[in-house]
C-alpha cells in the first residue's frame, strides 16, 4: 500500500517536457492519450526529468509500459472494467483509478486501486452531465478508499472542495494557469 499519494493529478496527451517544467513537484503527471501510445526514447526523457525534480509520472492503462519502465504508478480509467486489469506488485506504486458511480467504484475496488477520482464533480466543456456536490458526496461516502475530484475545478469553484470528502483534486486545465499552481 501507498502511503504518501500525491494530493494534486495532472492530466497529459503528450510527454512534452516544456508544458510540465514550472509545475510544483506536489503535481503528479498522468499521460492519458488512448490512440497514441508513447515510444520508448520519450518515456525515458519524460521519466528522468519526473524523477529528478522529484515529481510522479503515471501513465493511464498502459500495464506493460509502467513495468517495463518502472514508472512511478498507472491510472486505469472508468471504461477499464476488467478486475484482474493490473496484478503487479511493487513497494510504493501508485494505482489509482476514476469512477462515475457505485457500480464503478465497486469494480476499482476490486481492480485494487489505492485512491478514486470521482467525476465529473462540476459542469464540464465537454459535458453537461455532472454530479454536483450532493451526489458527489453520496457516492464519496459508499468508499473507504481516498477520494480524489476531478472534472469542471477551476478557480471560481477550488473552495468548494472543502465541502466534499476530496482527499485532493485532478485536473486537465487549471495547473496550465501559473496563477493556479
Amino acid at each position: 500500500m501507498h502511503r504518501n499519494l500525491p494530493k494534486f493529478y495532472h492530466f497529459i496527451d503528450n510527454l512534452n517536457i516544456k508544458n510540465i517544467k514550472n509545475f510544483d513537484k506536489k503535481i503528479a503527471i498522468i499521460y492519458r492519450n488512448y490512440q497514441k501510445k508513447p515510444d520508448k526514447n520519450s518515456i525515458i526523457k519524460f521519466k528522468n526529468f519526473c524523477k529528478k525534480k522529484k515529481q510522479k509520472f503515471l501513465i493511464s492503462n498502459y500495464k506493460d509500459l509502467v513495468i517495463k519502465y518502472n514508472l512511478d504508478g498507472i491510472y486505469i480509467p472508468s471504461f477499464n472494467k476488467k478486475k484482474n486489469f493490473f496484478n503487479y506488485k511493487k513497494q510504493n506504486l501508485i494505482i489509482v483509478g476514476s469512477a462515475h458511480n457505485l457500480f464503478e467504484i465497486k469494480i476499482k475496488e476490486q481492480q485494487g486501486v489505492q485512491s478514486i477520482f470521482l467525476c465529473p464533480l462540476f459542469k464540464t466543456k465537454k459535458s453537461n452531465r455532472y454530479l454536483g456536490l450532493y451526489q458527489y458526496n453520496k457516492l464519496a461516502n459508499l468508499t473507504k478508499l481516498p477520494i480524489i475530484a476531478l472534472g469542471g475545478i477551476n478557480q471560481s469553484n477550488l473552495k468548494l472542495l472543502r465541502i466534499t470528502k476530496s482527499k485532493g483534486f485532478a485536473a486537465i486545465n487549471f495547473f496550465k494557469n501559473k496563477n493556479n499552481i
